[in-house]
């Protein structure tokens, strides 16, 4: 039985799971390995793994703590499609996999340093495959459509949480993708205003 007092809770996975689901299916690949960047919680991988179970599901994140929580949360289901989390930290020259079809990240980018992004694409640009996925959720700013009031605190309140925290220009990331061979195929608006940006590998 997997220990319930490790289990993180993020109170936005119900809201969301589906709707990022729903895109998952539209944009992964029929079968393969997708890697998770920063599982968190690792409330959402379950769900993905049960529902698209032609995939191989490889959760990760930096933190044990989270890394115990992907592992409690993944023991409560059966499926053999969904691997014990990995140690990543982008920001790092070294990760422990060298290969996956398709990488999703949720809720990452303004959550974490620069760095942590410009890592993320490095990495995405040695190990997807030609034609291979990148896909990444969460709220951004866009150039000629307003910043709304929710997504202007949310990005104050991580600014002070960490000043090198906060909610980026979509068109930034855009263009710190193109540098390793990452092209941008779609954004997709999401509940919540928040975004979807999908990247192809050239």
């Amino acid at each position: 039985m997997p220990n319930q007092d490790l289990k993180l809770h993020s109170p936005s996975t119900l809201r969301n799971r589906d709707p990022i689901l729903e895109l998952l299916r539209d944009v992964l690949p029929e079968s393969g390995t997708v890697l998770e960047i920063a599982s968190g919680s690792g409330e959402h991988i379950p769900h993905f793994a049960s529902s698209l179970p032609a995939l191989t599901w490889q959760p990760s994140d930096p933190s044990p703590q989270a890394r115990e929580s992907i592992q409690a949360w993944s023991q409560e289901e059966t499926q053999n499609n969904l691997l014990p989390p990995l140690d990543i930290d982008t920001t790092s020259e070294t990760w422990p996999i060298e290969y996956a079809d398709a990488m999703i990240a949720i809720n990452m980018v303004h959550i974490s340093p620069w760095a942590a992004t410009q890592g993320l694409f490095k990495k995405a640009g040695n190990i997807l495959p030609s034609g291979g996925t990148l896909v990444l959720y969460g709220p951004y700013r866009q150039e000629g459509r307003p910043f709304v009031d929710s997504n202007a605190e949310f990005d104050a309140y991580l600014r002070a949480k960490n000043p090198a925290w906060g909610i980026r220009q979509v068109e930034d990331v855009i263009n710190a993708a193109n540098q390793y061979g990452l092209t941008l195929t779609s954004i997709v608006e999401m509940p919540a205003n928040n975004l979807s940006v999908v990247f192809c590998h050239t």
